[in-house]
C-alpha cells in the first residue's frame, strides 16, 4: 500500500481526516467503529501466521537492496535462515547504511530512497536519522487509527469527533540530507503534513508549532486555544502538564474543565502515565478517558486498543516483524530470539523490530513486559541502557515509576517530576539511592515518605533489598527540587518540550548534576 506524502499526519488529525472522507458523522462513527475492531480481531486471530506474513513481505522487498543482498535475504526464506544472516544491530550497527542513505543513495536498505528520516537523539551515536518510507507510512496511520476505533467501540462515546483535537509536538520546520531528503522530529513532520482543509479543526497553528524556545511557544498555544471548543488532547504527559498549567495561569480558571468543558480524551505516550495521574486530576477537575500510544521513530508499536485494559495491543499484523530477547540475556552471543508465540507473561525483554522501512533485526533500546496473550499486550519497563545498577541491583524503569506512583497515593503527595541516580562516593558514609523529585504538594513528613519510597522499591528489586540489609548502600535518600527545576534542567540541556522525555534514572549521575 502506497501511501502519498499529503496523507501523512498525526493520530488524532488523522481520525479525523478519516471520517470527514467518508462521509460519517460522529453518530455513525460507533458502528464503524466496531467493525473495524472486528477485523482487526481476525487478522490476528493467528498471532504466529500473522508475523510470518509480515516477514515475508519485508523480505520481497528487502532482497532488492544493497542489504538484503549483503545478507543473502530473500522472500520466503525460513525464519531460522533469517535470524543466522541478520544479527541483532542497534543503530551502530547499521549507521554505514544509514550514512549512505542520507547521502542520496537509492535501494540501500529499502528500496528507492526514504520518503524521510526522523532526527532522534542517541546515546552514543548522537544524532541518530531513522528512515520512514512509503510503505512505512500505513503502520502509523493504521495503528492511530485502530487507537482511536478502539476507544469508540469501547466506550461509545465518540463526541471527540466532532470538535478541536490539539497535539503538542516538535517544530514542522524540517531540515534536508545531504542527498536532498526532509528531516525533522517524527512529531514534526506529522504537523507538517496536515491537509490544508483540516486547518480549521486542528490546533495549534503552524505559526505557533514552529516557535522553537518550547516555553515561548506553550505560551502562545495557550493565548490561540483557549477559548476554543478543544475535544482531544495528545502529546506526552510531562508538557501536557505544561500546557493545562499556563493554560489556567492564562486563564485564571479552578481547573481545566473550566476552560475545556467538552474536553474528553487524553491521548499520551513516551512515558509512564502513573506518576502523573494525581496532579492531571488536579489540574482536570475530573477523570479523563485516555488512550495510551507506543509511537516511536523506528514504527507504531502498539496501542491501547480499549478502554480499561491493562496494556497496549501489539502490532503484530501491520508492516513490523517482532523478536524478543530476554532482557537479562540481552548482548549475550547465543541470547534466543523469540517471535510472539514464544514469549511468557512477565518476563522482561529487549524487543527486536524488522520493518518496512528498512530496519532488520533492529533493537530500538526498549524493554517491554507482555501482560495478556489474548491478544498480546505489552507495556514498557524501560530501556536497555536506562537502569541503575551501580550495585548490581539491575533497577529498571518500571519499578521506579510504580514505586513512586504507590507511594504518592498512600501519603497524599502531587509530583510534578522525579529522577533517580546512584550517588557512589557520598561524604561520608555508605552509598545509596538518591531520588530527586519536584512535588506539587508534598506529604506531610518527608522522612516517612523517604521510608516508604525506599522500602516500595525494595519490595519491587530484591537484589536492591539485599543490599540494604547487608549494609552494602544505605537507605535512599530523597531531594526536593525546586519549582520548575526539572524545566530549567531540561532546558540547560536543549531538551525542553517536543519529543524529549524526562530521565527517570539513570546509571550516572549526568542529569542529576544538572539538577
Amino acid at each position: 500500500m502506497i501511501i502519498k506524502e499529503k496523507r501523512l499526519f498525526g493520530v488524532a488529525f488523522f481520525y479525523f481526516h478519516y471520517f470527514r472522507r467518508m462521509g460519517l458523522k460522529a453518530s455513525l462513527s460507533k458502528p464503524f467503529a466496531r467493525a473495524a475492531m472486528v477485523e482487526l480481531r481476525m487478522r490476528t486471530a493467528q498471532p504466529g501466521v500473522a508475523q510470518i506474513k509480515q516477514l515475508n513481505e519485508i523480505l520481497k522487498f528487502a532482497e532488492k537492496t544493497s542489504f538484503g543482498k549483503d545478507h543473502n535475504l530473500r522472500e520466503g526464506m525460513s525464519l531460522e535462515s533469517f535470524q543466522k544472516n541478520v544479527p541483532v544491530r542497534d543503530y551502530e550497527g547499521i549507521k554505514k547504511y544509514v550514512d549512505r542513505a542520507v547521502k542520496g543513495e537509492e535501494n540501500v536498505l529499502w528500496p528507492g530512497k526514504p520518503m524521510y528520516f526522523c532526527k532522534t537523539s542517541g546515546t552514543t551515536s548522537g544524532t541518530k536519522y531513522i528512515p520512514i518510507t512509503e510503505d512505512s507510512l500505513p503502520n502509523h496511520l493504521n495503528s492511530a487509527r485502530n487507537a482511536l476505533l478502539g476507544q469508540i467501540a469501547g466506550s461509545g462515546n465518540a463526541n471527540f469527533v466532532s470538535g478541536k483535537m490539539m497535539f503538542l509536538q516538535g517544530s514542522p520546520v524540517l531540515e534536508e540530507t545531504k542527498g536532498g531528503i526532509p528531516l525533522g522530529r517524527l512529531s514534526g513532520i506529522v504537523a507538517h503534513h496536515v491537509p490544508n482543509y483540516l486547518q480549521r479543526n486542528r490546533l495549534p497553528s503552524l505559526e505557533a508549532n514552529s516557535i522553537e524556545d518550547w516555553e515561548k511557544k506553550v505560551t502562545a498555544i495557550v493565548k490561540e486555544t483557549a477559548d476554543q471548543d478543544l475535544r482531544l488532547i495528545s502529546g506526552i504527559p510531562t508538557w501536557v502538564q505544561m500546557y493545562f498549567e499556563k493554560l489556567l495561569k492564562h486563564t485564571k480558571a479552578e481547573t481545566v474543565q473550566d476552560v475545556f468543558p467538552n474536553l474528553s480524551l487524553f491521548v499520551h505516550g513516551g512515558t509512564s502515565y502513573a506518576p502523573y495521574a494525581e496532579r492531571f486530576k488536579q489540574l482536570l477537575g475530573f477523570d479523563i478517558d485516555r488512550v495510551e500510544l507506543y509511537p516511536a521513530s523506528e514504527g507504531f508499536l502498539a496501542y491501547q486498543d480499549k478502554p480499561g485494559v491493562d496494556g497496549m495491543r501489539l502490532n503484530i499484523a501491520d508492516g513490523i516483524f517482532f523478536e524478543f530477547i530476554p532482557a537479562d540475556k540481552y548482548g549475550e552471543e547465543d541470547a534466543p530470539r523469540l517471535t510472539i508465540d514464544q514469549v511468557e507473561l512477565g518476563v522482561n525483554y529487549a524487543i527486536i523490530i524488522t520493518n518496512k522501512a528498512g530496519l532488520y533485526a533492529y533493537a530500538i533500546g526498549d524493554t517491554v513486559k507482555f501482560v495478556s496473550d489474548d491478544p498480546y499486550r505489552i507495556i514498557v519497563t524501560g530501556r536497555i541502557k536506562h537502569f541503575i545498577s551501580a550495585f548490581g541491583e539491575h533497577v529498571i524503569g518500571e519499578e521506579v515509576e510504580s514505586s513512586i506512583a504507590e507511594v504518592n497515593e498512600k501519603h497524599g503527595a502531587v509530583v510534578r517530576d522525579f529522577h533517580l541516580a546512584p550517588e557512589v562516593s557520598p561524604k561520608k558514609g555508605l552509598p545509596y539511592h538518591e531520588w530527586f523529585v519536584e512535588f506539587e504538594t508534598k506529604p506531610k513528613s518527608m522522612k516517612d515518605y523517604s521510608s516508604d519510597l525506599c522500602a516500595a522499591l525494595q519490595s519491587k528489586n530484591t537484589y536492591y533489598s539485599d543490599l540494604i540489609k547487608g549494609k552494602v548502600i544505605q537507605t535512599a535518600v530523597v531531594k526536593v527540587v525546586k519549582k520548575n527545576g526539572f524545566n530549567k534542567a531540561m532546558a540547560a540541556i536543549g531538551k525542553l518540550g517536543g519529543q524529549n522525555k524526562i530521565p527517570r534514572l539513570s546509571n550516572d549521575r549526568t542529569f542529576a548534576d544538572q539538577l
